[in-house]
């Protein structure tokens, strides 16, 4: 039916609910013996006093919403309109002569109330009705389960009921609220709490579960995300209340859910001040600004409004997306210029600087693929540690402000070459603060998601072509932060420098590599090493099975419990010098294990995955027998 039909007929129809409702009141108020004289007289005023009402009904837009979607913001709207209706027309009759009684108004009230909201309502009942008599048992092609039972869990409920064939079939909900088991919302059932998800998923055959409660804590939100991985559902997550920005959610925003959810790290707390004094209308560097920490680090730096942010990165195409990112965020707010280079190039380096003078830089360019750098240790060195040698010394000549290097946990008592390079990088930067008027400092923590080169995007494409998962070994174990959490908490960290420190983020509790991936899986919908198998393959070269991230016996504290300051020894800047260009002469000879042997004179604490790996077994097996017994 067009638009204008659907028009015609409703104002047709509420011609003959306004009418018969006066004359059914009138009716019933008399024994259904209408005075002649009463009678005469309103059919002496119908066409005013109908006009009347139906130009009220039309002043509320009666006519013109989709009434297929009809809820109760439409509801009272028909309230307010059949109210005010009701009193137009008492007046007008009382103006022409006539008294009606209470009664028999407030029985006009409710005859037009029910058939105004009738003819409305039925769109959408019969729209309901049609839908459900199509559709068979194959149309609903999954049965949903929806965590929560709030006003979210209402709205996704709401537009699931509309298109159960796209949406699938709503079985029931699920809320630690006492007081609402048992309950219906929008037709389905409170079926229990959070512990009952195991048992309800079973019973009712559910194939997705939706988890809808935006307000809980992150602590909260894992802990059901883990009895949700026990299902072998695929498990969808609504926005968070950060997120929603007008109260309403769609099945639109409905996503995915994160690993990052499932590790449930709290929001981080910035000292925005701290880190606007240093940032705020100053020149910014950030080295492998196209990066994957590199391009957070600069999309959080421009939240601070600097005077101009240089994204300095040898790959042309990741540095082109994040400036045009930037640009059209932040338009032209500050100056940004993309320059392309490699820190490894003295001479170019030394005139970006001389050129734009930074008061602040973020040295996140590195090579970071351990058994990459394993197979080849001289780019390594090359790269990491004069490329960090390049960068430092053309800052400390134009008298650079603050200057923080992106470290890792897989510095601290190194097993691969890359880690040992990246020790060296913090050996660098506390001897050169030493001689410097620039604050160096460096900053250190473990895997960020989603980051290049992070296991969780690999699971995830193992997983999206059918397995199998591949993990290196059943006892490693790893520690994870958000790439957005590890940029915020270094810009942090470099307001807090006073110069030498290696700051240590916290990455909260290490996860085994194994579980993360059964939970993966399991969250995906499917049933570990049924649907989607899990195949051990082995160390790769220079792997450790845990990481580390302290050097020292203590820690230092700081105002962010976040982080924490570490001081480990380091040399002294001529003698690391030397021993820096001892290793360049090495690396001409091209030979590798010489290489690794004069690391090992640099940095004493370098030594074989395999001897560190070897104790590590041993004292987990130590403990599972503790355990057992």
């Amino acid at each position: 039916m067009s638009k204008q039909k659907k028009r015609l007929t409703l104002f047709i129809l509420d011609i003959i609910i306004v009418n018969l409702a006066i004359i059914m009141a009138m009716a019933l108020t008399h024994d259904f013996v209408i005075p002649r004289m009463q009678l005469s007289f309103y059919l002496s005023n119908a066409i005013i006093y109908t006009g009347l009402k139906i130009g009220v009904y039309y002043f509320f837009s009666l006519y013109d919403s989709m009434w297929s979607y009809a809820s109760i913001e439409e509801l009272m709207r028909i309230v307010s309109a059949v109210v005010l209706a009701t009193m137009a027309g008492e007046i007008y009759l009382l103006i022409q002569g006539n008294v009606i009684s209470l009664a028999s108004l407030i029985i006009t009230f409710m005859i037009e109330m029910a058939g105004i909201s009738t003819t409305r309502f039925s769109y959408r009942i019969f729209r309901r009705v049609k839908n459900k008599r199509s559709l068979t048992k194959q149309d609903y092609y999954k049965n949903v389960l929806i965590i929560g039972a709030g006003s979210t869990a209402g709205m996704i409920a709401k537009e699931m009921h509309e298109r159960p064939q796209i949406h699938g079939l709503l079985k029931g909900f699920i809320d630690d609220d006492d007081s609402k088991n048992g309950s219906y919302i929008n037709g389905a059932k409170v079926l229990g709490n959070k512990f009952d998800i195991y048992s309800v998923v079973n019973r009712y055959k559910v194939d997705e579960i939706i988890i809808a409660i935006p307000s809980a804590s992150n602590e909260e939100k894992k802990e059901i995300m883990k009895e949700c991985s026990r299902c072998n559902c695929k498990v969808k997550t609504a926005p968070g209340i950060h997120e929603i920005i007008d109260g309403q959610v769609s099945m639109n925003e409905i996503r995915d859910v994160e690993i990052e959810d499932l590790l449930g790290r709290n929001p981080v707390k910035l000292d925005n001040s701290g880190i606007s004094s240093y940032l705020n209308d100053k020149v910014v560097l950030v080295t492998g600004g196209g990066g994957s920490i590199g391009s957070e680090l600069c999309r959080q730096i421009a939240r601070f409004k600097p005077k101009k942010l240089i994204i300095f990165d040898i790959y042309e195409n990741n540095a082109y997306n994040i400036q045009n990112e930037l640009k059209d965020n932040y338009k032209d707010e500050f100056d940004i210029v993309t320059l392309i280079g490699s820190v490894r190039d003295k001479e170019n380096v030394e005139y970006i600087f001389k050129k734009y003078r930074p008061q602040a830089v973020f040295h996140a360019a590195a090579h970071k693929h351990v058994p990459l750098m394993e197979t080849t240790p001289r780019e390594a060195i090359l790269n990491n540690c004069f490329g960090t040698l390049n960068v430092a010394t053309a800052a400390d000549k134009v008298g650079t402000e603050r200057f923080v290097l992106i470290s890792t946990d897989k510095a601290v008592n190194p097993t691969n070459v890359m880690g040992a390079s990246k020790r060296i990088c913090e050996m660098i930067v506390q001897s050169i603060n030493e001689k410097s008027k620039t604050k160096f400092t460096g900053v250190r923590f473990g895997n960020v998601l989603g980051s290049n080169g992070s296991v969780v995007p690999l699971f995830k494409k193992q997983i999206e072509k059918g397995g199998p998962v591949t993990v290196t070994h059943k006892e490693v174990i790893r520690y994870f932060m958000t790439i957005p959490e590890a940029s915020q908490l270094v810009l942090q960290s470099g307001a807090y420098a006073m110069g030498g420190e290696i700051f240590v983020l916290d990455m909260g509790k290490p996860v085994k590599i194994y579980d993360l991936a059964l939970d993966l899986i399991r969250l995906s919908g499917f049933k570990p090493n049924e649907d989607i198998d899990i195949e051990i393959i082995g160390l790769r070269p220079g792997e450790k099975l845990y990481e580390e991230l302290l050097m020292g016996d203590s820690l230092g504290t700081t105002d962010n419990k976040k982080i924490y300051i570490d001081k480990p020894e380091t040399l002294e800047y001529q003698l690391l010098v030397k021993f820096l260009f001892n290793l360049k002469d090495i690396i001409k000879r091209n030979d590798s294990q010489l290489l690794r042997e004069a690391i090992k004179g640099l940095v004493p604490n370098y030594q074989l995955n395999e001897i560190v790996n070897k104790s590590f077994v041993e004292s987990v097996t130590q403990e599972k027998i503790k355990l057992r017994q």
